[in-house]
């Protein structure tokens, strides 16, 4: 029996259907795919969480959640609106009345926490400006207050 023929064709000099299938080259490409995943996913984990990655400063984003900060009595809000401007207490206020607001909380309670609720539309330096005030006058607990996750 002739090797790439079919069993029982009978002549010996036909061209026969070919019955055999070479596996060699579709384990080849197998074990190429293989080695790609192993390489790409050894990447991946050095470029995750407390990887290699050296491409700037790992930031920790905040999730928004009811439970992260519980407002306590002493705590002040301070909301910044898409124009810029700033509201305390319901109030809106200037520049100067927020930095004279935190002069007072700090002389009433040193661990005042100064929740900053800015609109999604604001500028971040003007949350960073807010924070500032408040560490200027002392008061080095700041939280930002974000809405409920969906």
């Amino acid at each position: 029996m002739a090797m790439g023929k079919t069993p029982g064709s009978g002549d010996e000099g036909d061209e026969g259907v070919f019955a055999e299938i070479n596996i060699t080259p579709l384990t080849d490409i197998f074990l190429v795919l293989l080695i790609i995943f192993m390489v790409t996913s050894s990447v991946i984990v050095q470029q995750g969480p407390g990887g290699g990655a050296k491409a700037g400063l790992k930031v920790n984003l905040p999730k928004g959640g009811a439970a992260d900060v519980t407002a306590r009595t002493t705590d002040m809000s301070v909301a910044v609106l898409a124009d810029g401007r700033f509201v305390l207490a319901g109030n809106v206020v200037s520049q100067e009345e927020l930095q004279k607001a935190f002069d007072e909380a700090k002389v009433k309670d040193p661990d005042t926490v100064v929740i900053v609720q800015a609109d999604e539309g604001v500028p971040h330096g003007t949350v960073v400006q807010v924070m500032e005030l408040a560490k200027k006058a002392g008061l080095g607990q700041l939280a930002i207050g974000v809405r409920e996750g969906e």
